[in-house]
């Protein structure tokens, strides 16, 4: 089934209408659409639409989007009705507006060429033979200069996840032409924290789904499940061996990539972004959301490796309480069940994102835009930084797992072994949310959300641990990185962990009703046991002895308002967002036989000798 550009909630489809406010006061027709196939370095072609003002009273900046999920869509009925708060902000500004570009990458739709899923970068960037998503960024630039009328010889690109990424790799070598970007939700690493695995864990759902999507023609196909409950669909799926037996037959190609590289090796080195962000040359505007499903280790991993080459001071990032690509579509009020009581993601189009723009293609004035403008929930208010994370007026501070469920600022004191203890069962895993489980895309699909949703089905599960600090008696302000070490043991070869870092609502006074006693994720994070010592080589865990896992919670800026309970949670299944790990080590996962899944008893430890603990950086003054 093909599917909506619009409804895509997996690496953020071409951007989303925004409110009627900021739409253009000119009729449709005033927009003249030109189509254009490309011409790259090797000769292949990539199909391009040009949405031009066909009344222009001085040249325009161009404002380029190039995407692997189609671009049909986009008319100058779609540009006059939903792109035009890129010439927001001032009206003298917005009434210049911007000659709009959207382009289909290699081998997607009408573009000539191979798809490759998230395309390596060249080896060798002296040779000019050689291509990737750079140098087809810089030659769709260099043409659209010498064949596009009327325009001021600036340009600026922009785009949410897969586009967001062709964003970064358009400024790694950039065109002199371009003078603003904004790689929004854009991946960075996708072994050690991104779409496809984190901290070496599989995000099968995921990455079966998008990888059969992508790959199953030039345009977008969704999988087709026999079962509405997408968690029953993988249970009776059984070891990943299967996918290919019964299902792919070797026809997709990212899928055989997982299959044949299932640690991180020079494969998944190649595509991470990180090495080569050693220079600043373009203004770029960062932005990831907090409750991003899909992508928040990216943007702010690539954010902080620009940082340290940023002598112009122009790289600056935006958080927010968004899932991923929220902040280019409604209002941002609310997240699922939260409320923000504010506009968010209105107010950032029409404050933050068209005044970067206008200000760098425009010579409108400046924004004066902070280092980081991060939103903090629960307080729910926007603050601003000069830097991220916060160097100033922030502690770390240990909150301890101890004995009764309970945690505390106080470490543990008890000598002798002292730990808390579940069976893991992989022929029972815990699933990520309330079942039923829908696809991740299509109709009555959940998964935009799910980072929202009450963590109280798992609440209490045998096989999922809880500890729990008092109720605060006064607001308690976390703003900078977060840090858990786990002092795990388990019976298996190889274990996951999973740790959640929750907001407990007070069980009395919420409106509406359902929110009393509501369990928000703040946080959360997966670990893959076997990757502990290195990611490249995996090493099977020793039976019965307690190990310290230390699990990157990322980041983050919250209020955990008086009254509230802080809540950490750890299980060793999350199903079927990561794959089942057989708790017995093999060499790879994605070959490994039925009779390799067996049930642990895993231990989580809290004595003075194995303490266990999250360290937070918690906020010691009020800042402005």
């Amino acid at each position: 089934m093909r599917l909506s550009r619009l409804l895509l909630a997996g690496l953020c489809a071409a951007p989303l209408p925004v409110r009627p406010s900021l739409l253009a006061q000119t009729a449709p027709a005033a927009y003249q659409l030109t189509e254009a196939m490309v011409p790259m370095r090797d000769g292949v072609k990539l199909y391009t639409r040009i949405l031009a003002p066909r009344v222009v009273d001085a040249p325009l900046p161009l404002l380029l989007v190039r995407t692997p999920y189609g671009i049909d869509f986009q008319t100058p009925q779609s540009v006059a009705a939903g792109w035009t708060f890129m010439a927001g902000g001032p009206e003298q500004v917005s009434r210049r507006g911007y000659i709009h570009v959207f382009q289909d990458v290699r081998g997607k739709f009408r573009s000539e060429g191979e798809f490759v899923m998230l395309r390596p970068l060249r080896t060798n960037r002296a040779d000019s033979t050689q291509v990737d998503e750079s140098t087809d960024a810089y030659d769709t630039i260099a043409w659209l200069l010498r064949h596009v009328p009327q325009h001021n010889g600036r340009v600026g690109m922009t785009g949410v996840s897969y586009p967001g990424w062709l964003t970064v790799q358009a400024m790694l070598d950039p065109h002199p032409a371009l003078k603003a970007a904004s790689p929004q939700a854009s991946p960075a690493d996708m072994w050690l924290g991104d779409d496809f695995r984190h901290n070496g864990a599989f995000r099968l759902s995921y990455g079966f789904e998008y990888a059969t999507m992508m790959e199953s023609g030039k345009d977008v196909q969704q999988f087709r499940m026999d079962t509405y409950d997408s968690f029953d669909w993988y249970l009776r799926l059984g070891p990943l061996s299967n996918v290919n037996a019964q299902h792919l037959k070797g026809r997709i190609p990212t899928w055989n990539d997982f299959v044949a590289h299932p640690d991180y090796d020079a494969f998944w080195k190649r595509q991470s972004v990180t090495p080569r962000l050693n220079r600043v040359d373009v203004p770029t505007l960062h932005v990831a959301g907090w409750w991003d499903q899909e992508d928040f280790y990216g943007p702010i991993t690539i954010y902080r490796a620009l940082e340290q080459h940023d002598r112009a001071q122009s790289n600056r990032l935006v958080v927010g309480p968004w899932n991923h690509g929220g902040w280019m579509r409604g209002s941002g009020e609310s997240l699922g069940p939260i409320q923000f009581g504010q506009p968010t993601a209105q107010w950032f189009r029409d404050s933050v994102m068209a005044p970067f723009f206008a200000a760098h293609l425009h010579d409108a004035p400046d924004p004066r835009l902070p280092e980081a403008l991060i939103f903090e929930a629960g307080s729910n208010v926007w603050k601003r930084y000069d830097s991220w994370p916060v160097k100033t007026g922030v502690s770390p501070r240990s909150l301890y797992l101890r004995e009764g469920s309970a945690l505390a600022w106080e470490p543990p004191t008890q000598r002798a072994r002292a730990f808390d203890s579940y069976v893991s069962d992989p022929a029972k895993p815990v699933p990520y949310r309330p079942r039923p489980i829908p696809m991740t895309y299509g109709a009555g699909s959940t998964w935009s959300t799910w980072l929202t949703d009450d963590q109280r089905f798992a609440h209490l599960r045998p096989d999922v641990l809880s500890w729990t600090l008092p109720a605060l008696e006064q607001d308690l302000t976390i703003a900078g990185d977060l840090t858990v070490t786990l002092h795990a043991a388990t019976t298996g070869t190889d274990a996951d962990w999973v740790v959640k870092l929750i907001d407990v609502y007070p069980d009395t006074g919420m409106q509406p009703p359902r929110m009393n006693g509501y369990q928000f994720m703040v946080a959360n994070e997966v670990f893959r046991g076997r990757y502990r010592t290195s990611f490249e080589k995996p090493a099977p865990i020793v039976p019965g002895t307690p190990q310290p896992y230390t699990i990157d919670l990322h980041t983050q800026a919250y209020t955990f308002r008086k009254g509230h309970r802080v809540m950490i949670q750890v299980q060793s299944s999350w199903f079927p967002l990561i794959d089942r790990n057989p708790q017995t080590f093999v060499p790879n996962i994605f070959e490994a036989k039925a009779s390799d899944f067996r049930a642990a008893t895993q231990q989580i430890h809290r004595s003075a000798a194995h303490p266990s603990r999250i360290v937070l950086p918690v906020v010691t003054h009020i800042r402005p």
